[in-house]
């Protein structure tokens, strides 16, 4: 199958406007990349990052934007760097623990060819519905009943194949006891487009994306998929207050090439802490719907397993696969 992006990005950002800049130090130059395309709330992070750790690295930053092949173009790159510290990898946790899972040939080993760095922030994904679903139909556990009395329904749009709502879709199928059909999008846009239509029941896709249709009163966010309720919407309940034991959320992390001094990993990481403890910058990322976390490179490392061992069993009984 025809690979697809492994993330519906965040709304696009004024940070955006920086595209190119470089964050000028004394040091050596020292390359960000990021493996989606620039305008995202993703390319946003990095940038915002690059400006506030280059200063205590003392070095000149740069993004670079690798695309191509659902990431696996600028992970490849960053995985054949010099683990001199002046390459970095940021991208989504989802990419580097679903990649692996889902390649016939899997291209990387993220625990072997990488160091970690620091987890960075957390998005949120969530379930909501349109307009083909009945306006009596208020929360998640109502909306599985008229799941259940009208199956001809149980139709949902995702981003595209291979993401954390693709599966997530899967894991409701499973738990809920219903036959549901998934249809692949290309980003979130058209999804929520068919959803105000009246052409698509419900979907799975970034919170930051459905909230703008929600508040104006054309789709409905029924739960999201996050541990604890959204900053950004309170009154959503989780998945699992709605029942379904289930949290599938997403997030950025950093890493270095692997052979990357492990001593230059935790100053990385405490810069990237130092930033992210900024109001400055937690105000510039709460606008796009980047909630900050951080974290040391062994809380990476945890992060990082306790997502793979979660999905794997997901992924494998789906037998989803894409060609190398």
């Amino acid at each position: 199958m025809k690979r697809r992006d492994f993330l519906a990005g965040s709304a696009a950002s004024s940070l955006a406007a920086i595209t190119g800049k470089v964050f000028a130090q004394t040091g050596p130059l020292t390359k960000i990349i990021f493996p989606f395309a620039a305008g995202g709330g993703g390319d946003a992070l990095c940038r915002l990052l690059a400006q506030h750790i280059a200063p205590s690295l003392d070095r000149n930053m740069i993004v670079e934007n690798r695309t191509g092949g659902d990431g696996l173009i600028g992970i490849k790159a960053v995985k054949g760097a010099s683990p001199d510290g002046t390459t970095i990898l940021v991208t989504t946790g989802p990419t580097m623990y679903l990649l692996p899972m889902v390649e016939t040939t899997p291209s990387f080993d993220a625990a072997k060819d990488f160091v970690p760095v620091s987890q960075l922030v957390r998005f949120e994904f969530c379930v909501f519905v349109g307009k083909a679903v009945p306006p009596e139909v208020k929360d998640f556990k109502q909306f599985v009943a008229w799941l259940k009395a009208n199956p001809d329904n149980a139709t949902f749009g995702v981003p595209s194949n291979g993401t954390i709502p693709h599966f997530t879709g899967s894991r409701l199928e499973e738990a809920l006891g219903l036959k549901l059909t998934r249809v692949a999008y290309r980003g979130s846009a058209p999804i929520i487009n068919d959803l105000v239509g009246g052409h698509m029941p419900f979907a799975i896709s970034t919170l930051t994306d459905a909230i703008p249709q929600h508040r104006a009163g054309n789709i409905r966010i029924l739960a999201v998929g996050s541990a604890q309720r959204s900053p950004f919407l309170p009154e959503a309940p989780t998945l699992r207050e709605s029942g379904v034991d289930l949290v599938a959320d997403g997030w950025y992390g950093m890493w270095l090439p692997a052979g990357a001094s492990p001593d230059f990993a935790k100053k990385l990481s405490e810069a990237v802490a130092a930033a992210l403890g900024k109001a400055e910058v937690k105000e510039k990322l709460a606008a796009i719907g980047l909630i900050p976390v951080g974290s040391t490179p062994e809380g990476l490392t945890q992060e990082l397993a306790a997502n793979t061992a979660f999905w794997q069993p997901i992924v494998k009984a789906t037998g989803y696969k894409i060609t190398n």
